[in-house]
């Protein structure tokens, strides 16, 4: 019960108490006045008749003693009026049955009256001729009595509303301070940190909410210090302190996660990118003018890559600058490999170097499994033949086992997916996320799409995903993946929630957005609840985009998670506002785990420790060994996601199994 009914029932209950302690005094008193009025008219009467037909009868004339007595009984309120003679013979008697009208029977039985009597001698002369005895009618008194009481409880009751209403106003009024206490306390708990400007009048309510302000204070600068010692630890971790970007340890654990992905036929761009007269230019000009140089290729470098999604960029040492595109292809490498190159001139048109012949460029494609040593390899045999080319030049080498089934160019590319979107050759893979604690706990399935070629070997999302991106085929395969899901009977599978990665790309599709929004407002009962992801780059990216979908899609039940956390350099305070249900800690990061005293781990740590803090779950991916499941069990992680649990298989088999 709230406080404002409570103190509105504490104040009727008052209210009550004291109408009815004014009702009993006043009701006591009216009954004591009223029956002394009775015994005092009862007694005048007596006296006042006895002392009148006294004279009549010392004549003894009995008629005129009716007369009067009928003249009194007649005009009074009386029960009985008798004379009686010496001896108690009665010689005239009048009486009246006790009727009385305009008021309940119930209030003459709760409220007995003693009818008053008196009496008084009646005198001929000097000797006693007999006796007048009078007794009173209640029904006057009753009648009374019972009109005081209705008139106090109108009286009451009109003042009862009048003190609910004015006082039921006023009581929201005093406290509405209390309304805002609360709003503030809420929003603290969602880490959203309101301070209230305006303070009460009142000393006590005032002396709160400076407390309140004092705290919420206290813990925004609590989480923000939490959030600053992360940022730090990722930076001297994983960051180049000087031109921002990520350092050589950031560029080859990404690298490695990639190529890691056992499940997926992988491809991709690595480009090298290194600086020429580096050590002339910090002797001439001094090391500032070699650090201006060095943040303004970062800043080239990331216009040059700006096109390509998912893109790792990070200085690796000195005048070396690494690029590594997931999913890219050998045309995309060579596109990247000249757009870097025109980039480079651009320092040479702000006088930055000592000559115009600023760096050069070597990239190198893949279209099968590799490692990263090779890659790392090929990448600088490639540099070496663009600086043997002459001055600013580029050169792309290829890493390639063709399997005669991929196709190999962009319209090969488009024709294919075109084919298995409108055939819907698609097929869903799941894999299980479990309660970090019991691994037989699964929390819900990951939902992966598979294109079945014509050999009915599968093409994994891996390698499709990037052209269906490129080709604007993805709102198609988003929707076909959702409409298979939700077709799904969670009745028949071991969980009653999968989660399906959703590109932000497709939320951005006016037509996808209607379609989603209409399906998950009328998805059947028995299709299982989604957990959107979204890729953490993505989402901040289109952060409002995502944060309206995702009101929408909890309305229904449904949770929205962010894939790949921590691999996008963003400030970690986009998470209060975007507040996901849970995050995926990057395999990049998991793969790193190997003892209690790994950087990693302090780092996953950190991250968890922020995500914590605003009560949203956390997940690894990528775990694969003992190990790394013992080490995030002792970071506090929620849920785990790898090999270690299954693999991804056919959703049928799931089912199937379950």
């Amino acid at each position: 019960m709230t406080l404002y009914r409570q103190l509105v029932i504490f104040t009727l209950v008052l209210f009550l108490v004291l109408f009815t302690g004014t009702m009993l005094v006043k009701f006591e008193s009216t009954r004591s006045f009223l029956i002394d009025q009775l015994e005092s008219h009862a007694q005048d009467t007596a006296t006042s008749l006895g002392v009148s037909i006294s004279q009549y009868t010392i004549e003894n004339d009995m008629p005129a003693v009716q007369s009067m007595i009928n003249a009194v009984f007649d005009r009074g309120y009386y029960r009985i009026i008798r004379y009686t003679d010496t001896q108690g013979n009665i010689i005239i008697d009048r009486g009246l049955d006790v009727t009385i009208e305009n008021v309940p029977q119930w209030f003459i039985s709760l409220v007995p009256l003693k009818t008053p009597e008196a009496s008084a001698n009646v005198m001929a002369n000097w000797r006693q001729a007999g006796t007048v005895y009078v007794k009173s009618h209640p029904g006057y008194a009753y009648k009374t009595l019972w009109e005081n009481v209705v008139r106090m409880t109108v009286w009451f009751l009109a003042c009862g509303v009048l003190v609910l209403i004015a006082g039921g106003f006023g009581l929201r009024l005093l406290l509405q301070p209390l309304v805002l206490l609360e709003r503030q306390a809420d929003a603290l708990c969602k880490k959203k940190y309101e301070i209230q400007e305006h303070l009460p009048k009142t000393k006590e309510l005032r002396r709160v909410f400076e407390a309140m302000n004092r705290m919420t204070s206290k813990v925004r600068e609590m989480f923000e210090e939490q959030v600053a010692i992360t940022e730090g630890l990722r930076k001297s971790a994983y960051n180049d302190s000087l031109t921002g970007l990520g350092n050589r340890r950031y560029f080859e654990s990404q690298i490695i996660a990639r190529l890691d992905r056992q499940d997926t036929t992988t491809q991709g761009v690595l480009v090298l990118v290194q600086l020429n007269g580096l050590h002339a230019l910090n002797q001439q000009k001094g090391f500032q003018a070699g650090d201006d140089l060095l943040k303004r290729i970062g800043d080239l470098l990331q216009e040059a890559t700006k096109p390509y999604a998912k893109t790792v960029l990070a200085r690796l040492t000195g005048g070396d600058f690494g690029i590594f595109v997931p999913d890219g292809s050998s045309w995309d490498a060579e596109s990247i490999a000249e757009t870097v190159s025109v980039q480079l001139n651009q320092a040479v048109v702000e006088k930055l170097t000592l000559t115009d012949n600023v760096g050069h460029v070597g990239a190198i494609s893949y279209e099968s499994s590799t490692t990263l040593g090779r890659m790392l390899s090929e990448a600088d045999l490639a540099l070496r033949s663009a600086q043997q080319a002459g001055s600013n030049k580029w050169s792309v080498h290829s890493l390639t086992e063709e399997t005669g089934k991929m196709p190999l160019g962009q319209q090969q590319w488009k024709e294919t997916l075109e084919q298995a979107l409108t055939q819907r050759k698609i097929i869903l893979f799941s894999q299980s996320v479990v309660n970090t604690y019991d691994r037989n706990d699964i929390i819900h399935l990951e939902i992966f799409s598979r294109i079945v070629q014509d050999d009915g070997k599968f093409l994994s999302a891996g390698v499709f995903m990037p052209f269906t991106e490129r080709l604007h085929l993805v709102s198609t395969l988003d929707r076909i993946a959702l409409e298979d899901v939700m077709e799904l009977d969670a009745a028949k599978m071991s969980v009653d929630r999968v989660a399906v990665n959703v590109s932000p790309a497709s939320i951005q599709n006016d037509s996808f957005r209607r379609w989603i929004l209409f399906a998950i407002e009328n998805l059947p009962k028995k299709a299982p609840r989604i957990n959107f992801e979204f890729s953490e780059l993505g989402a901040v990216r289109h952060l409002e985009l995502i944060k309206e979908f995702s009101s929408v899609a909890r309305k229904y039940g449904h949770l929205v998670g962010l894939d790949h956390y921590g691999q996008s350099f963003s400030h970690l305070g986009y998470l209060k506002s975007l507040r996901p249900d849970y995050v995926k800690i990057d395999k990049a990061y998991t793969g790193e785990l190997k003892d209690a005293e790994n950087n990693s781990r302090f780092f996953i740590g950190c991250l968890c420790s922020v995500a914590h803090s605003l009560d949203i779950t956390v997940i690894a991916e990528g775990v694969e060994t003992e190990q790394q499941w013992l080490l995030l069990k002792e970071l506090n992680l929620d849920a785990i996601q790898g090999y270690i649990i299954d693999r991804p298989k056919p959703l049928i088999e799931e089912m199937l199994e379950s």
